[in-house]
């Protein structure tokens, strides 16, 4: 065994973390039949989805965004259904599934902390043998997965972890740490397959160019805080920027 959106949170799901860390931050699909990880997605995580038996697999994929995990997983899967609160983002992912010819995916307007998995939206019922969810990750989350899934059904998730950003000195409340996650799994029911930290630190030669490099953030942090720590530890000396995110993969006991 190997060493997170949220729905009323997902309106608040932060587009600064859309890549994971060693993931491309492209902004593209991938095509129906692609065996290439999608872009931004990654690699590690696209791994765990694969190596699953996916030909019968109903998936969910909570906090779809615009669809990206949820195109990606339509050509390998019986049925795919993504959902978001996210009216926007929910019909270009429809669009886009339209482009692509698929028909076995579906997107629907719904909040991932109120609806049960097995009923995302009324009429809409699913038996999801995997439960997805791409830098979403919450106790309801696993809560609700762990109702949802038969025994043998899969959990797997890209979600940040305790250290992304910690060079702002404030944890995210998106933040998650690898003991608190498998207690978790374990307490609705999971087996822990699979659960390890991507890391990545970037150092800058300067301060402008460390502020160059974080200024699409500097609205979202100067309203929490964040942007006066970072400015302050700048001048310190500091010259880096951690990016760090969880992933794991639980199978329903």
């Amino acid at each position: 065994m190997s060493s997170s959106r949220s729905c009323s949170r997902c309106a608040e799901r932060p587009p600064d973390d859309a890549a994971p860390a060693g993931a491309s931050a492209a902004a593209g699909e991938a095509t129906a039949g692609s065996t290439a990880p999608p872009a931004g997605l990654s690699p590690r995580f696209w791994r765990l989805l694969a190596a699953e038996p996916l030909e019968e697999a109903t998936a969910l994929d909570v906090g779809t965004g615009r669809g990206r995990l949820a195109l990606a997983l339509a050509p390998r899967c019986r049925r795919v259904v993504g959902i978001d609160t996210d009216t926007a983002a929910v019909a270009e992912a429809r669009r886009r599934a339209a482009a692509l010819g698929l028909v076995n995916v579906e997107f629907v307007v719904a909040d991932a902390e109120r609806v049960e998995y097995r009923e995302p939206a009324p009429g809409l019922h699913l038996r999801p043998s995997l439960v997805a969810a791409h830098l979403y990750l919450s106790d309801g989350l696993i809560d609700r997965a762990g109702r949802a899934l038969a025994p043998g059904g899969v959990l797997a998730f890209v979600g940040f972890h305790a250290d992304q950003w910690r060079e702002t000195g404030r944890r995210s409340r998106f933040a998650h740490d690898e003991d608190r996650v498998r207690a978790l799994l374990e307490a609705a029911g999971f087996e822990v397959e699979h659960l390890e930290v991507e890391r990545e630190v970037t150092t800058f030669a300067s301060r402008e160019e460390a502020l160059a490099a974080v200024a699409g953030l500097e609205t979202r942090w100067r309203a929490d805080g964040r942007w006066a720590h970072y400015v302050e530890y700048l001048a310190r000396g500091g010259r880096s920027l951690t990016r760090s995110h969880l992933i794991g993969r639980g199978r329903r006991r």
